[in-house]
């Protein structure tokens, strides 16, 4: 790969082995990043200083990829190196960390029958822990982490595309809705509980249908609640949103919860993300929890409000 001497924008990717470092670096490379994997940190004055090849561009964003098998390795050397080059230098170096928990990086290792690289002959579980111990310096100082625990390499290369494309000043806006009895997003930068609006869960027509459905929209729109507190979080979005950008931040991900994630979430999440497109903004929106299974005991939650009984499924919307 050709290397840059001067990069607009330096990326240092860092994790957890198996936590999807290669899957980043070949998505970076695919959206026109330079690319260097495992360079000792002692190389990378020298990789800085050398001039670009001929015919490739001087101003390409880099992207430099270490972890714990990087030789000469010491999370806290790193940090102070990169200090250093920002400093002194002027780089514009950015950190983004991939983190995942240790059930799921242990599944991971037992299904491809991998090594851990911290524990070649013990089992995986115990170099995980050696590893985030040791990385824990990195991953405080990280501008970016991404925890990967419930992201396939399908989503973590859409949100690596998303946040590090060229071309857009303004921060990358996510929305999404989810079922908070299936667990709150770990990457949400927002979370707004709809859980006070009435749930059509209640009534038994509008049960098996979801947000996306006019019905349920309407049933939703209904509550003495809506309009205010909606109107709200959106003018609170409009305010903050240009804030962000002021700060540099590159992505923004605004999350929108309800019980099942099915019903009112998604809703809320559409209608959000259609205001938030009418001021100029481009959202793009997911939906965590709607292609699950409906299930009873996860969406209408143990006690059906008073009020909401069987027989108003028997009248109109």
């Amino acid at each position: 790969m050709p290397i840059l001497a001067e990069p607009k924008r330096l990326l240092l990717v860092t994790g957890l082995s198996g936590a999807g470092k290669s899957t980043v670096l070949n998505t970076l490379e695919d959206l026109g990043w330079e690319v260097v994997e495992n360079l000792p940190l002692s190389l990378l004055n020298r990789l800085l200083a050398t001039p670009p090849s001929a015919g490739s561009a001087d101003d390409r964003p880099l992207a430099i990829g270490l972890d714990s098998r990087t030789r000469g390795f010491d999370a806290q050397e790193i940090v102070g190196q990169i200090e250093s080059l920002a400093r002194d230098r002027g780089y514009p170096i950015e950190t983004v960390f991939l983190d995942c928990s240790g059930s799921e990086l242990q599944r991971r290792y037992s299904e491809t029958r991998r090594r851990h690289p911290l524990a070649t002959d013990r089992p995986a579980i115990d170099g995980i822990a050696a590893e985030r111990e040791m990385m824990a310096p990195l991953r405080r100082w990280a501008d970016h982490v991404i925890d990967t625990t419930d992201t396939d390499a399908n989503a973590l290369r859409q949100q690596i595309r998303m946040r590090f494309g060229e071309g857009e000043d303004s921060p990358t806006l996510s929305i999404q809705s989810f079922g908070f009895a299936r667990g709150l997003p770990r990457n949400a930068d927002l979370v707004f509980d709809m859980r006070f609006l009435q749930n059509p869960h209640w009534r038994t027509d509008l049960r098996p249908l979801t947000g996306l459905d006019e019905a349920v929209a309407r049933h939703v729109a209904a509550d003495p609640a809506y309009a205010d507190a909606i109107a709200r979080i959106e003018e609170l979005l409009i305010t903050l949103l240009p804030r962000y950008r002021a700060e540099g931040k590159s992505y923004v991900t605004v999350a929108f919860g309800c019980t099942g994630g099915r019903h009112r979430s998604v809703h809320v999440a559409q209608r959000v993300a259609s205001r938030l497109r009418d001021e100029g903004f481009s959202p793009t929106v997911e939906h965590r929890d709607l292609a699950l299974p409906s299930r009873d005991d996860v969406e209408g939650g143990s006690v059906q409000p008073a009020g909401e009984t069987a027989g108003a499924a028997i009248q109109g919307v």
